[in-house]
């Protein structure tokens, strides 16, 4: 009885903070349609607001709502943790949906975007049964994984500073990132993107969860050291980042971190413009709008682009490029730069392996394939402290609102944590035995 009872007070809850997160979307798209900071203005992404058509917009949101019933009956999980965010992202187009002014057919896109979602969360959010550990790490190799992270990630640095290198303050970070080109082999691209993404978040997630403090602080250090090499915001943040996600895992239910990682951001957003707090709207900006807006946003771009012009077929993905017909030379990001000079603008999953490959009537299919590549984390990862697959993934969401997922997987190395924590021998992680045998390794 008393199990029963705390499982419907736990629904309640994330009922209400879900419900709380809708509106504050919504609230935060009002705002943004009124910004205009360099880089941050509404009406350069078409970000747009009419009182009288704020009824049909108010009808969309109400009805796609229903689907966050979704994340009430499912577990915690990686999918639950992406799903969510992709979630809100796909309601902040719908209500984008109503109000822009670019000439396609708003319907249709509405009606695939929605089919989308429901395709993509039902996988990542209900296939989670554990695939049976093969191939585990003994203790002792686990440590030594863990060494051999820190020493890539600061093999990684120091032969990506000696190509790259910029002290840029944080406020001209916008000016300057636009005529960046980094110099930087391919090879260590990749591995700026990999260590940065994936396995210092995976390593610092394991220090903590092994309360090993002196190298969770080291690999915090050796994370900052990746902001004048990229000149990324996200670069900036992750070590922000990934402390509030350890904060949040310590103080409430992993799933109610999961709705709350999103909603806080939006919240101190609107508080702080609404209140003149933020009098320069620079951190509505970086939460609000960058982090929420412009990704829903770019589902209006794409469906634009793509009404008018050709499908990629996939050859956005460079191993498919020989095998079949590309109509674009350059990469879409670049493409989509000349014709709306918004810079290079990569979006997710929902809008390029579904809207620009194969249209808005198929992108459910195409979407949901996605879903089953979620899934496959999930089951990777089974049997995982909740909490450690909430802050190993931490940066995860973020990448995956504005990059594709073949990007992701590759560039920033998701396969690769999904095979750490394959891995991983979830015997670490017992209370005292774990802590006790890295230390003898």
């Amino acid at each position: 009885m008393a199990n029963s009872r705390q499982l419907s007070q736990g629904r309640l809850v994330r009922a209400i903070l879900i419900l709380v997160s809708v509106v504050a979307c919504c609230v935060s798209l009002v705002y943004c349609a009124q910004l205009d900071l360099p880089g941050y203005s509404g009406k350069a992404f078409h970000i747009l607001y009419d009182q009288s058509l704020l009824y049909d917009a108010v009808l969309a949101v109400a009805a796609f709502t229903l689907v966050s019933l979704l994340f009430l009956f499912s577990d915690f999980s990686f999918g639950y943790f992406v799903g969510f965010y992709l979630y809100i992202m796909v309601l902040g187009y719908l209500w984008l949906n109503c109000f822009s002014d670019r000439h396609y057919d708003h319907q249709l896109t509405g009606a695939s975007a929605s089919a989308s979602a429901v395709a993509f969360l039902l996988p990542a959010l209900f296939i989670s049964t554990p695939i049976r550990q093969v191939c585990a790490l003994s203790p002792r190799g686990f440590e030594y994984l863990l060494r051999f992270i820190l020493l890539i990630s600061a093999t990684t640095i120091a032969v990506a500073a000696s190509y790259d290198f910029r002290l840029v303050s944080f406020e001209n970070i916008n000016d300057y990132r636009s005529t960046l080109e980094l110099r930087s082999p391919t090879i260590v691209k990749y591995l700026v993107g990999i260590t940065s993404t994936a396995l210092l978040p995976f390593a610092f997630a394991c220090f903590v969860m092994l309360k090993d403090r002196l190298r969770g602080l080291a690999v915090m250090l050796l994370l900052l050291c990746f902001y004048p090499i990229t000149v990324s915001k996200l670069a900036f943040f992750t070590p922000l980042w990934l402390v509030f996600m350890v904060w949040l895992s310590k103080v409430f239910e992993t799933r109610i971190c999961v709705i709350l990682s999103l909603l806080l951001p939006l919240l101190a957003g609107i508080v702080s413009l609404s209140f003149f707090i933020d009098r320069s709207g620079k951190f509505f900006g970086l939460t609000n709008f960058r982090m929420s807006a412009i990704p829903s946003a770019a589902m209006d771009v794409y469906n634009d682009f793509f009404s008018r012009h050709d499908l990629t077929n996939f050859c956005q993905i460079s191993l498919l490029k020989p095998l079949i017909y590309c109509p674009y030379k350059e990469p879409l990001g670049v493409v989509l730069k000349g014709t709306y000079e918004l810079g290079n603008f990569n979006a997710s999953l929902f809008a390029t392996e579904g809207i620009a490959s194969v249209g808005p009537t198929f992108a459910p299919i195409t979407v949901f394939l996605c879903g089953l590549v979620i899934a496959l984390g999930n089951r990777l990862s089974a049997g995982l402290p909740p909490a450690f697959i909430l802050v190993s993934s931490a940066i995860m969401p973020q990448v995956l609102l504005n990059v594709p997922l073949t990007t992701t997987l590759l560039t920033h190395g998701a396969a690769l944590l999904f095979l750490l924590w394959y891995i991983t021998p979830r015997s670490v992680f017992e209370p005292k035995l774990g802590t006790l045998t890295l230390a003898v390794g």
